[in-house]
């Protein structure tokens, strides 16, 4: 009699714990498109909504949960309306284009030398690509600057 009440008694009490779980995930949200996004297109906010989750996630940091994670980056894949976005379906936008001339830094304290190349590869902020100088043909690497030059380090 007494394993009875106490088998209830846990059972009662997963139960209501699984209900508060679920309440608690309704009240998390995530971010869909409301359109079909193909590839090479800027996700901007007026394709996206904002929907209630109605499932836990297995990862949920892999998804588009709040605004800023996806507004204006570029599509990898087609998005689907009303399916999650997963942020490595998006990437950031190149600042610098293959075939594009770019001004190129060397900074080394208060010597700084610049010139003009060419970008073999696209890159964002943060990348390294690969660059032609455009006066000797010489190719080396370099970082993409935020204000679309690309910086090269000694080696």
């Amino acid at each position: 009699m007494m394993r009875l009440l106490l088998r209830r008694t846990l059972l009662a009490i997963a139960l209501l714990a699984a209900a508060g779980a679920a309440q608690a995930y309704a009240q998390e949200t995530v971010l869909v498109t409301t359109r079909v996004i193909y590839p090479g297109e800027t996700v901007t906010t007026d394709a996206l909504e904002e929907v209630p989750l109605r499932r836990q996630l297995r990862n949920p940091a892999a998804f588009a949960r709040a605004w800023e994670q996806i507004d204006g980056k570029v599509a990898r894949r087609t998005l689907l309306p009303g399916r999650l976005i997963g942020l490595s379906a998006v990437r950031d936008a190149y600042l610098v284009e293959t075939g594009k001339p770019v001004q190129v830094r060397f900074v080394q304290g208060v010597l700084e030398i610049s010139v003009a190349g060419v970008p073999l590869q696209a890159g964002a902020a943060g990348d390294l690509v690969k660059v032609r100088n455009i006066d000797s043909g010489v190719v080396f690497t370099g970082t993409v600057m935020g204000d679309g030059s690309i910086r090269v380090s000694e080696s």
